[in-house]
């Protein structure tokens, strides 16, 4: 089932649940936390786990952090944000991922589970999550475009953002899964956890703060985009990652289509930082050689050396 949100409905739901409910203390406290911290001593920081059963990978890699219910308490109210950007072979999330995801957050006891997008209709059908979400029976809310829809949130301390404008239903939720794709970058050359914050980010802003002329050209404005992407990160910290990186394009991104390889992994954990690490590598990048990952570094967001990060390598 989708549902829009336009203007009036946000109006009328904010008069009602009052304004504590919608800062959503959960998702925007704790940010000066160490991102390892909420796991086991005796579980993996990252799940890295290899294989072609997608959905049974994906329940591995969470198995290996500790299990589903240490991220996902009983009667909690979940938010999850796969990418849809484009219906191309290695551009979004794999439906079954997206399935296992939902399917381990009932088995968790969640109240509700919903899916967020600032994207069409047309995206979440093209790419067959829609089906996903259909069939499992939770909610799809697509967010429009206007102001209303979004909360301004303040970027203490950003190398270029003074604000993020995160959409105001991602705060009537207990907590948050980030589930990109990861893949190439026209600009940056990657894409992994913290850009797909971004769709999170009023597509407005986003174009007016985070691509400048030539982004995919000019030395300058890559930095600059890359810089934007971990100051947002410090508005909004996910819960738990869980990253596709099954079949991906490492050319012509982030639309495609491009050369498509077949990585054929999950990965999950906390430490975007990490994960990007982790991810880059996949693609043929060094983490510490791209801005984002290294600002993201910068303001504690994640370790970036990943001899001090406990990776757990697993086929199924």
């Amino acid at each position: 089932m989708a549902s829009k949100f336009g203007r009036r409905e946000f109006i009328s739901k904010s008069a009602k649940i009052g304004v504590s409910a919608v800062l959503g203390k959960h998702l925007i406290s704790g940010l000066a936390d160490s991102p390892l911290a909420a796991l086991a001593k005796d579980g993996a920081d990252i799940a890295v786990i290899t294989g072609t059963d997608y959905a049974a990978m994906t329940a591995k890699a969470v198995e290996l952090l500790g299990g589903i219910g240490r991220f996902v308490p009983k009667n909690a109210r979940v938010v999850l944000l796969p990418n849809v950007q484009s219906k191309n072979p290695g551009t979004f999330t794999k439906p079954e991922i997206l399935r296992a995801v939902i399917k381990m957050c009932k088995n968790a006891g969640a109240k509700e589970i919903a899916c967020l997008s600032l994207l069409t209709q047309q995206h979440w059908d093209g790419t067959g999550l829609a089906q996903v979400v259909q069939e499992e029976g939770i909610v799809l809310k697509l967010i429009s475009s206007e102001a209303a829809n979004f909360r301004t949130v303040p970027i203490a301390g950003g190398s270029v953002l003074t604000e993020a404008k995160i959409t105001n239903e991602l705060y009537n939720y207990d907590l948050f899964i980030n589930m990109p794709i990861t893949k190439d970058h026209a600009g940056n050359k990657f894409t992994g956890t913290m850009k797909n914050l971004m769709g999170l980010n009023s597509r407005d802003h986003n174009r007016a703060n985070f691509h400048k002329p030539n982004w995919t050209t000019d030395p300058a404005a890559i930095e600059h985009l890359d810089k934007c992407i971990a100051d947002l990160n410090t508005a909004v910290k996910p819960t738990l990652n869980i990253v596709d990186a099954t079949e991906i394009i490492r050319t012509n991104g982030p639309m495609g289509p491009g050369e498509l390889i077949k990585p054929l992994k999950v990965i999950a954990g906390v430490d975007r930082v990490a994960i990007d690490t982790t991810c880059a590598s996949i693609l043929g990048l060094k983490g510490e050689e791209l801005t984002q990952i290294k600002k993201a570094y910068e303001k504690k967001l994640g370790e970036i050396d990943l001899t001090k990060v406990k990776i757990q390598e697993v086929k199924v």
